[in-house]
């Protein structure tokens, strides 16, 4: 997501090859937390390849969340914090400045920690700007 780095054009082979492995670090990190994916409700989710995918899914206890994926630390939330796909960016952007500001004041934060948090503020500055872009939120 970093502006400096335009990506090659991507074939459809390449897309979908994408998409896939965004699904699956996705749902690989749903299942560490303790959510077992059921389905995806796929006229909500979201994929702006190769930066981020954003799944709107209905988990096995028929909860559902917002989970994301792509050239950032994978997420998720309930959906009840965001209502869409586009609500759900901002809402992570939001939540990802609060960690990194978090992890800054925190004691004892040791460099790994705030590189991380460097990470957090960067992806979320980048997130912020995508939900900014009308046209990338028009069906």
């Amino acid at each position: 997501m970093s502006e400096q780095q335009v990506p090659e054009p991507m074939t459809q082979e390449e897309r979908t090859a994408w998409v896939r492995e965004q699904f699956q670090r996705a749902n690989k990190h749903l299942a560490e937390n303790g959510v077992l994916y059921d389905s995806v409700i796929t006229s909500e989710s979201r994929y702006l390849v190769p930066y981020v995918a954003l799944w709107k899914i209905k988990a096995l206890d028929n909860k559902q969340y917002w989970v994301m994926s792509g050239d950032l630390p994978v997420d998720f939330t309930l959906s009840d914090n965001a209502a869409t796909a586009r609500d759900a960016i901002k809402f992570f952007a939001m939540h990802w400045q609060l960690k990194a500001e978090n992890i800054r004041q925190g004691q004892g934060s040791d460099d790994t920690q705030l590189a991380f948090a460097n990470l957090l503020q960067s992806r979320a500055e980048s997130l912020f700007s995508m939900q900014a872009e009308d046209q990338l939120w028009q069906q």
